[in-house]
C-alpha cells in the first residue's frame, strides 16, 4: 500500500501571464514560490526578458509523472482551449495542498 502524498511531496502545475507581453507560461516545480521567484528574478531563460509576471493557475499533482502530463495538456490545443474560457469566464481559486483558499 502506499503512502498518503503530503504537499512537501506533491508537484505544482502552474500557469504564469507576463504583465509586459500578456502572453502565458506553463511550467511544474516542486516548490512553487521557489520557482516563481527564480522567473520574476530572470533565472529562467524562456521567461527572462517578459518580466513581471502573476500567477493565472496552480493544479497540483501527486508525483512527477502526473505534472508532466498535465503539463503537456496545458500546452496542447485542448489545454490552449480551456485557459482561453477561464480568461473569459474567470479562473478557478488557487487552493493550498489542504483544499483551502489561499
Amino acid at each position: 500500500m502506499g503512502s498518503t502524498p503530503t504537499p512537501s511531496t506533491m508537484y505544482c502545475v502552474y500557469i504564469l501571464q507576463s504583465i509586459k507581453d500578456k502572453r502565458t507560461y506553463v511550467g511544474y516545480a516542486k516548490n512553487i514560490d521557489i520557482r516563481f521567484e527564480e522567473h520574476m528574478n530572470g533565472k529562467v531563460d524562456a521567461t527572462r526578458n517578459r518580466r513581471p509576471f502573476i500567477i493565472l493557475f496552480i493544479e497540483e499533482s501527486f508525483d512527477l509523472a502526473t505534472a508532466k502530463i498535465r503539463e503537456r495538456y496545458w500546452k496542447s490545443g485542448a489545454g490552449r482551449r480551456k485557459l482561453k474560457t477561464y480568461f473569459q469566464c474567470g479562473f478557478p481559486p488557487i487552493k493550498d495542498g489542504r483544499g483551502s483558499l489561499k
